[in-house]
């Protein structure tokens, strides 16, 4: 195995278990929500995993962090809400990977602006992908704790939106001035 094949494995191995630790530790994360659901910087090692090393990264990535979510204390109600909430919201977070190379190629040639676009759009688009994941399973597995009178879908948006929307914006900021701050360090791996 190539030295480079093995740092690619043990950093998406490392950053995977990171980030399964900043959700599961209390203090790291703001959880109030009765059917899960959390503010934590859970997606930021995820969204690092995939500027570094592209889709292949950030997909696998996050897929071992939904399994490892599901070895952690779970909601499960069915083996498809499990896949739903887990695999697919998590995995999806790794697609933020199909922007790699736009913002290497930014904040390698010095362009700040261009860069915190691209990470913002990379993390919108992972971020988005486990909302919609999430807003579909709410629909489908969580309807019944919907306020009497209230739409399903309104519920399940509001709900999900209620950490989604803010981990997003954590994530967008510190996952750029990571970037901003060390490129070199953070850009140099596909």
């Amino acid at each position: 195995m190539n030295s480079k094949r093995t740092l690619f494995l043990i950093e998406v191995a490392i950053m995977s278990a990171l980030a399964l630790l900043l959700d599961i530790i209390p203090f790291l994360k703001f959880a109030i929500w009765p059917q899960g659901g959390s503010v934590s910087f859970a997606m930021i090692p995820i969204f690092i995993v995939a500027f570094r090393w592209g889709l292949k990264g950030g997909l696998l990535a996050g897929f071992l962090l939904g399994a490892l979510q599901l070895v952690f204390g779970p909601t499960i109600f069915t083996p498809l809400q499990a896949f739903l909430d887990y695999i697919v919201a998590f995995t999806g977070l790794g697609l933020a990977g199909l922007f790699s190379k736009p913002v290497k190629k930014a904040l390698n040639n010095g362009k700040a602006v261009q860069g915190f676009v691209y990470l913002t759009l990379g993390v919108l688009i992972g971020a988005g992908i486990r909302f919609l994941a999430h807003f579909t399973g709410g629909i489908v597995f969580f309807g019944e704790y919907a306020p009497a009178g209230q739409p399903v879908w309104l519920y399940s948006l509001l709900y999900n939106g209620s950490y989604m929307v803010p981990g997003f914006i954590i994530s967008a900021i510190l996952v750029y001035f990571l970037f901003y701050k060390q490129p070199k360090t953070l850009l140099n791996a596909a």
